[in-house]
């Protein structure tokens, strides 16, 4: 798990892959810079990421993130999730379309 505040400096790193869980329609109202959006319902079918990143999740609020982050290190993955999710994101890095 990592705070909210730590995304930005984590955005930086060429070895993270940052994935918004949300549905397409909530990521289109807005999300992180560079995230690629991949509902949690989804996941499941597209874990085809290199192992030697380490993958950060986030949600709305953190609840689902967790449950993706168990699934994923479960599979040999390095995973952080985000606490609080997007909701406490409160950094640089949001693209916000509404």
């Amino acid at each position: 798990m990592m705070p909210a505040k730590d995304l930005d400096a984590c955005m930086d790193s060429r070895d993270t892959f940052l994935i918004d869980l949300r549905a397409p329609k909530e990521y289109v109202n807005g999300h992180l810079k560079g995230a690629v959006n991949i509902p949690y319902d989804r996941l499941k079918n597209c874990c085809m990421f290199p192992k030697s990143m380490t993958l950060v999740l986030y949600c709305d609020r953190g609840a689902v993130s967790m449950a993706a982050a168990r699934e994923l290190a479960g599979k040999g993955y390095r995973v952080k999730t985000v606490i609080g999710g997007i909701a406490a994101y409160r950094g640089k890095n949001l693209e916000s379309f509404r």
